[in-house]
């Protein structure tokens, strides 16, 4: 049952505040690779690595393509196989 909401002026919520573009787009950097996996279909398999994003927690964490990343962020790592290490990014 809902219980009605009783004003608090100490309970305040802290808002973040996001770069946003003109086109209501923004930038997410990532921050770690979290895990690794291969996706096996009929015919091929697809790397793929789990990445937590600048302003997500653990849990939000998506699961994207290993090739795609190094096409977007290739300043993040060198373009050998080890390029994305569990637990952080290679430098």
């Amino acid at each position: 049952m809902l219980r009605r909401y009783s004003f608090d002026p100490t309970n305040i919520v802290p808002v973040e505040e996001i770069e946003v573009r003109l086109d209501l787009t923004f930038e997410e950097d990532p921050v770690q690779i979290l895990d690794r996996d291969v996706k096996i279909l009929r015919r091929k398999s697809i790397p793929l690595v789990k990445v937590l994003w600048h302003n997500h927690s653990p849990v939000e964490a998506t699961w994207e393509p290993e090739d795609a990343m190094r096409q977007q962020y290739p300043h993040r790592g060198r373009i050998e196989d080890s390029w994305l290490l569990v637990g952080g990014w290679v430098s």
